[in-house]
């Protein structure tokens, strides 16, 4: 009986962390994704009213790597913390079929939607400014995609790379020069 408690514990602690809950859509929910009427200019009016950045997050039911994202990267309390605290993140279906209103007023599903700004893969996400143009799209006017799944070391780095406006930054310190000096700095500091 003991050497059976042992195995069961070892493979209980051998599991991968949970990842979050798939919802009716059959997409992950968190604690840190909004449910709005996904009227975008809304909801960048309400994001710049916390003083967080807009973020889109484009999955599909069955998706891998949105699996993936959700159970080795959103999973981590620093980076779910750094959403959280600093992002008002509206998920969209790649193939759904609940209405969006783009930035530039157009109404559409979420499948119209994700084809209309261009995204094939999942996972995407498209940061917004806080300010755009009536006339600009929402991948119009993204400062920044990320088109697919990475570590957590790229994720929280493009995520702080946005919300400090880096892209913003007369230094010319483009994504890939700041995400090679962390990874270096983080290195030379002895994390990983």
């Amino acid at each position: 009986m003991r050497r059976f408690l042992s195995l069961l514990a070892a493979l209980v602690l051998a599991l991968p962390v949970a990842a979050a809950e798939l919802g009716d859509d059959g997409l992950h929910k968190t604690d840190w994704m909004r449910d709005t009427f996904k009227d975008l200019r809304e909801d960048l009016e309400e994001a710049n009213a916390e003083g967080r950045r807009l973020m889109l997050l484009v999955e599909q039911r069955g998706c891998i790597y949105c699996e993936k994202m959700h159970r080795e990267v959103f999973s981590r309390p620093e980076i779910a913390d750094y959403i959280r605290e600093n992002y008002f993140v509206v998920q969209i279906n790649l193939h759904g079929d609940v209405e969006v209103t783009d930035l530039d007023g157009q109404s559409l599903t979420e499948k119209q939607a994700a084809r209309k700004w261009g995204l094939l893969f999942t996972p995407s996400i498209l940061f917004l400014p806080e300010t755009v143009a009536a006339d600009q799209t929402a991948a119009e006017a993204a400062v920044a995609l990320m088109p697919g799944a990475f570590g957590p070391g790229t994720t929280l780095d493009l995520l702080t790379w946005v919300r400090e406006k880096r892209y913003d930054s007369p230094d010319d310190e483009d994504f890939q020069r700041y995400h090679a000096r962390m990874i270096a700095e983080r290195a030379a500091a002895g994390a990983d």
